[in-house]
């Protein structure tokens, strides 16, 4: 018989412990209806557009959430109210932008709003109060927030930029680095960094990485839209002079797609937008474009590629490149690009973040004569590793999913997806490396050309992908179905990396509509996917043929080719 079925043998209580425990349960009873009558009806979790507190939304009029907190069984939301503001301090000074008056509604969920149009890099604060059905009516919640991005086309002032560089279109190339000094001024009450690029971009201002995204602006059908990002850089600008900087990569736009040996699916020049916003404290504003004043060269990233890998030389780093202090004369200009004829969106989905990490279990030598490590889980990102090595030292990374049946690394599977991490040392102390514009699919990694026995604790694995949160927790007393689970919910996590792939690790990973369609119920369990599938989906109706079919892949790689017409959105 299962355990949970059994009966556990009847003990009779002693007198002494049934008073104890008649009393126990009447003091339970009394705190509960106490804390009931005192604790009020609460709300929580406000979203809008399925995040909490957006900013660089383009949604016009956007979608409100909220939770009920109680304490009593079977509470229930009768009507709502809920009001916005330009400010936070206007909700007490009753000056409100819109108020939706008391509405009877139980909804609490994607709920419009219908106030004045809203206007370009506004932020908006909202707040919401509710009753029930026991005839409570709830404290205002606390204030939220969302901030709109740029909402029409000739609210960018800056030019789309492409490096002037000499490159083989059939292969990958060095990524190129951009940047552009300019002078701020005092008192500086916010800045917002907007940006796009044909490619993948990371950004740095001052010397500082922007934003903790990766893989930016993400992978759209490029044919109709590109994303544009918006970060709040008020904190990282100076008063006097600034430099902003640019990383580009390959990605999907450029890089090796589908069977591996097609490249430039969407173009061949990468290509840079950015259009920096600053709002002083006495209202004027000033604004820092990407145009023909910025300058362009290449530096250690000799190639990154999404199926291949990265090549990085240490020796080649300009360091302080970011800075404005940094000596660029013998850097090149760049040209400049006229827009193309798509549209430029606000993310609508989750971004792509590092979400956790994973340290090695064991080294293991292959018959083979290979030294790999064992990560103890497949995961989907990269390897951060140190070493301290003199200058000219090269390390490899191989990564795979599986050892063969003879115990060697096994990468037939992976096409022509090579997989691989090369890092040649400066030999200037302890040196610290991540890939910049790829990502693996493995649980073994071959490490060849580290000086001496590789350690474990030189070994990090960092899980990136996109940014969903858990929906909950399943756990039964089977360890085989938990087990199932694990593997399940860690086939999201590799497979939900901006859009929802079939595999992270060979030369595809791309958005099946099948496999996407099948396993839509499940990753909805686990995960608040709303978001994410929202964004996929309006790319779905963007590549939809023009006789009403849907292709194998979304966005369509493989069956590539440009067309034109207008944008469709789903929610």
């Amino acid at each position: 018989m299962n355990h949970w079925l059994s009966q556990p043998e009847e003990v009779p209580m002693p007198f002494t412990n049934f008073f104890g425990y008649c009393a126990s349960i009447v003091f339970l009873l009394v705190a509960s209806l106490s804390l009931a009558a005192t604790t009020p009806l609460a709300l929580t979790n406000l979203r809008c557009e399925y995040k909490s507190n957006p900013v660089g939304i383009d949604i016009p009029q956007p979608r409100l959430s909220w939770e009920l907190v109680s304490t009593e069984r079977g509470t229930a939301q009768t009507a709502y109210q809920i009001r916005v503001a330009v400010s936070a301090a206007n909700f007490a000074k009753h000056k409100l932008l819109w108020d939706s008056g008391k509405q009877a509604s139980d909804a609490s969920i994607q709920v419009v709003y219908q106030g004045p149009v809203l206007q370009t890099g506004q932020r908006y604060y909202w707040e919401v109060q509710v009753s029930d059905n026991r005839g409570r009516t709830s404290a205002w919640s606390e204030p939220a927030y969302w901030e709109m991005g740029l909402l029409q086309s000739s609210d960018w002032k800056a030019r789309w930029i492409t490096p002037n560089m000499q490159e083989d279109s059939a292969q990958s190339n060095p990524a190129p680095m951009l940047r552009r000094v300019f002078a701020g001024k005092t008192n500086i009450a916010s800045a917002r960094l907007y940006v796009s690029a044909m490619g993948l971009y990371q950004l740095e201002l001052n010397g500082k990485r922007v934003g903790d995204q990766y893989f930016t602006p993400g992978w759209t059908a490029y044919d109709f839209r590109y994303q544009y990002q918006t970060y709040d850089v008020t904190a990282q600008l100076n008063p006097g002079k600034n430099c902003l900087g640019a990383l580009l990569g390959d990605g999907w736009f450029r890089g090796f797609m589908a069977s591996g040996h097609n490249r430039n699916s969407y173009g061949t020049k990468l290509a840079l937008l950015a259009q920096l916003v600053i709002t002083y404290k006495d209202g004027q504003q000033q604004v820092i474009g990407t145009d023909e004043n910025w300058k362009a060269t290449t530096g250690p990233i000799l190639m990154s590629d999404i199926y291949n890998g990265e090549t990085y030389d240490a020796r080649l780093e300009r360091t302080g490149w970011s800075d404005a202090a940094y000596d660029d004369k013998d850097w090149k200009g760049v040209t400049l690009l006229d827009s193309p004829k798509v549209k430029l969106v606000a993310p609508e989905g989750p971004p792509v973040r590092a979400i956790e990490e994973i340290k090695p279990v064991k080294v293991i030598k292959t018959p083979g004569g290979d030294t790999v490590l064992d990560m103890g889980q497949n995961m989907v990102g990269w390897v951060r590793f140190h070493l301290t090595a003199p200058a000219g030292t090269t390390v490899t990374l191989r990564h795979a999913e599986v050892l063969d049946k003879n115990g060697n690394l096994y990468t037939e599977n992976l096409g022509m997806a090579k997989q691989t991490i090369r890092y040649t040392t400066k030999g200037q102390g302890v040196e610290t490396f991540e890939p910049h514009f790829t990502f693996q699919g493995f649980r073994y990694v071959a490490v060849d050309g580290w000086p001496g026995e590789p350690p474990l604790d030189a070994f990090t694995g960092v899980v990136v992908h996109s940014a969903i949160e858990p929906a909950g927790t399943f756990e039964t007393s089977n360890a085989m179905l938990n087990k199932l689970q694990h593997n399940i919910v860690w086939g999201q996590k590799g497979n939900f990396l901006d859009v929802p792939t079939d595999s992270p690790q060979r030369d595809e990973r791309l958005g099946w509509t099948g496999d996407a369609e099948v396993f839509a119920r499940t990753a909805c369990f686990n995960h608040d996917s709303a978001a994410f599938y929202t964004k996929w989906l309006n790319d779905v109706a963007l590549d939809q043929q023009d006789d009403g079919a849907v292709p194998d892949v979304i966005p369509n790689v493989l069956s590539h080719r440009t067309r034109k017409g207008d944008s469709a959105s789903v929610g």
